[in-house]
């Protein structure tokens, strides 16, 4: 029997993207055809599916590191890297994603739904995408960016209409089984039922399906025996059926208390639950305590347990309850159950999301209009502030997408590719947003973050042109061209002179202390002939 595993963290990293291509055309006839560097490949995405035939996340569990294709770098002769492949993950339907401190990613319901988990870095552009009318043969290429690498955690919360929760050995697992086709193990002895079972029952033309959570003790909100594990598999119920034990001979139990346990035991579940998991507005669920109880009286084959049902049916239906004496070995009461079920749970659907979006199917659809892209004026591309760096002290930090993307995209080896992000960032109002913060030339600026991020020495730039363009793979604004004085050149020249003669007087004192001698008296006869 395959194990059952409903919680798992991920460690997913998205492809890399390539880097592009660096070349120069080169035909007969034509000395200079222009660049042709094509632009590398993306990297593939990490993506969740939902898949019908998947149950578990046991998979995941054995092998929790998952990783996408990267992309191929670009070549020479316009031919662009080929994109990596995505990695498809099947999940069980219900399965729920978060983030490693607890955020909510995603809630996958329905075959099909899907998710990036990871995305694939972009490819790097080709110095072909790289031309323009001031640099008409670019001598450099972006690099391609990263994948994302992220740490995700898998629960698996069961999608059922109907949820069972009593005691252990309460009689759930046999009640599933004689109300529906699913044959779970059944035995007399405590947390016998590790797994949450699921079957389908069919009462008049009302399918719906029933889970057969494990047992539940005083404590079980706060971790105690199973009930942590497993409390979730009943959030997305329509129906909770409290499944009361009436033959138990446990000392200080009775049908009532063991419902008042229960019923506090979800409460401070229901407390422990996340706004964003239990509001009725973004889940479209009524929340776990408002949602509709029954109340079912089991093992009545037994006669003391007849006599006991008996004697608290009517405290349990003062409480509002609606009560249902039934024997899941005997199958006594089973229909009337059955079809009061599927009457709650047609009630449910009715009202549910679903009929919701049915009914709102022939109305007027909000227009979503995106905002344009490359729009300026809206909002700042970058954030700049002031803070205090571990090693550097005193830095400008600059936050933004699009000015760490740069970064990551420069080879820093490259001046041109230097001069290249120099230009975005001053054409995209970085070098404002700077000097609006109380920037100067000279200062330390970081961008991006303080670990990983690139802290170099800032300089305003200067207005680029053509004529600021030399060989390809260099930036004239990069270079010191600054001319020496006469007096530098002066220093400079003694400072040489000075060296040379330092150097002749320690050769006379080496030769004066017979350190070496004048190789023209020197003679290899041994009478000096």
């Amino acid at each position: 029997m395959p194990s059952f595993i409903d919680r798992v963290v991920l460690h997913v990293s998205g492809g890399d993207g390539g880097n592009g291509c660096t070349s120069i055309h080169r035909e007969k006839y034509k000395p200079l055809a222009g660049p042709d560097g094509g632009d590398g490949g993306h990297g593939g995405d990490v993506v969740l599916v939902v898949d019908p035939r998947v149950t578990t996340l046991l998979t995941y569990r054995r092998s929790p590191h998952r990783s996408a294709g990267s992309g191929t770098p670009g070549m020479g002769g316009w031919r662009r890297g080929s994109d990596g492949e995505d990695l498809v993950l099947p999940v069980p339907e219900g399965t729920v994603v978060k983030d490693s401190e607890g955020r909510l990613i995603a809630d996958l319901v329905g075959a099909g739904a899907s998710v990036v988990v990871a995305a694939g870095g972009a490819g790097g552009r080709g110095n072909f995408s790289l031309a323009s009318s001031r640099r008409r043969a670019p001598g450099f290429h972006l690099l391609g960016e990263p994948g994302q690498v992220r740490d995700v955690v898998l629960e698996l919360k069961t999608i059922a209409d109907v949820a069972l929760v009593g005691y252990p050995s309460a009689g759930k697992s046999s009640l599933v089984a004689a109300l529906s086709a699913a044959r779970p193990k059944i035995a007399d002895y405590p947390f016998t039922t590790l797994a949450p079972n699921l079957g389908v029952v069919e009462a008049g033309e009302t399918r719906y399906t029933i889970a057969d959570v494990p047992g539940l003790i005083p404590g079980a909100s706060r971790g105690r025996g199973l009930g942590l594990e497993f409390l979730r598999h009943i959030e997305r119920c329509a129906v909770i059926v409290h499944v009361l034990d009436c033959a138990t001979l446990e000392p200080g139990r009775d049908p009532l208390s063991d419902l008042d346990t229960i019923e506090a035991e979800l409460a401070a579940y229901a407390a422990r639950l996340a706004q964003e998991e239990d509001d009725q507005a973004l889940t479209g669920r009524v929340p776990l305590m408002e949602r509709p109880r029954v109340v079912v009286l089991n093992k009545i084959d037994v006669p003391e347990a007849a006599e006991l049902a008996d004697f608290v049916r009517s405290d349990i239906e003062d409480r509002g309850l609606p009560v249902f004496e039934v024997s899941a070995a005997a199958h006594t009461g089973l229909r009337a159950l059955s079809f009061a079920l599927a009457g709650l749970v047609a009630r449910a659907r009715s009202t549910g999301p679903a009929a919701e979006d049915a009914d709102r199917a022939g109305a007027h659809r909000p227009v979503i209009r995106p905002p344009a892209v490359g729009r300026r004026g809206k909002e700042p591309l970058a954030e700049v502030r002031l803070i205090r760096h571990p090693r550097e002290g005193g830095v400008y930090q600059v936050l933004g997408d699009r000015p760490e993307r740069w970064v990551r995209q420069t080879d820093f080896t490259n001046d041109e590719a230097v001069g290249y992000l120099a230009d975005r960032l001053a054409a995209g109002g970085v070098e404002d947003e700077l000097v609006a913060a109380g920037a100067h030339a000279g200062d330390a600026v970081l961008i991006g973050p303080v670990d990983g991020g690139v802290l170099f020495t800032w300089e305003p730039t200067m207005t680029t042109g053509a004529e600021l363009l030399g060989a390809r793979g260099t930036d004239a604004r990069l270079e010191n061209r600054r001319r020496r004085t006469n007096a530098e050149r002066r220093v400079q020249y003694h400072a040489r002179m000075d060296a040379k003669e330092a150097a002749r007087q320690e050769l006379r004192d080496e030769a004066v202390a017979g350190l070496w001698t004048d190789a023209a008296g020197y003679s290899d006869d041994e009478d000096g002939a």
